[in-house]
């Protein structure tokens, strides 16, 4: 049976719902209370040493133990719909917005997050090591945020999703970044950000996206 252990409030267990959402995995799932703490439990650790979610235990009883991999897993496991592109041009697109989405955006969140915010006081990288934080890493993830909105309302000018045409693992790390930024108080501007805003609301249809 296949089990994606989650948490509701944090942006990566997201990524993974919404990946086996759009390709129609069936899976169990188990709730892992991040605030409590629950990651760091003797039975989770069992499960997955590195003390983060996602984690998703396939059929044949592996644990994937980030979401590279269980990307990787379910495009092979259920490849329809393509979610990381069907032509060589496509795949490139994909990989190349999948990317700045991760680094231009999910880790400028994490970065302003987990630099600034008292409740992650040693807690400033996750996994079963504490660091110290480093506050000036928040003031230069919340202006990392700033310039990715700016480029993705520019690269959706003309399109209605990042590689195109079509729906891909990019727009869905891309939603889960500009979601999530909200907890560090970025937020997409409608005068400024008008392209970016058209797509957030094109995304809202999306049971996957929506749920």
């Amino acid at each position: 049976m296949i089990t994606l252990y989650d948490c509701a409030t944090a942006p990566s267990p997201r990524r993974a719902r919404i990946l086996l959402a759009e390709k129609g995995i069936a899976h169990t799932t188990v709730a892992i209370d991040l605030r409590a703490g629950e990651q760091f439990s003797d039975a989770f650790r069992a499960v997955n040493p590195q003390c983060t979610v996602p984690a998703l235990v396939t059929d044949e009883g592996v644990v994937l133990t980030d979401n590279a991999a269980i990307i990787a897993w379910a495009e092979a496991f259920q490849p329809q719909p393509p979610l990381l592109g069907r032509t060589p041009l496509e795949k490139a697109e994909v990989a190349h917005w999948h990317w700045r989405a991760e680094f231009e955006g999910l880790m400028a969140v994490a970065e302003a997050l987990r630099n600034g915010s008292p409740a992650m006081a040693g807690r400033a990288l996750p996994g079963p090591v504490d660091y110290a934080q480093i506050p000036a890493l928040a003031e230069r993830g919340v202006q990392r945020l700033q310039q990715f909105f700016a480029a993705l309302d520019t690269r959706l000018a003309d399109r209605p999703f990042l590689a195109g045409s079509f729906f891909s693992l990019a727009d869905i790390t891309a939603v889960v970044a500009v979601d999530f930024a909200r907890i560090v108080k970025v937020r997409p501007d409608d005068t400024l950000h008008a392209n970016l805003v058209r797509w957030r609301a094109a995304l809202a249809n999306r049971p996957a996206v929506a749920g």
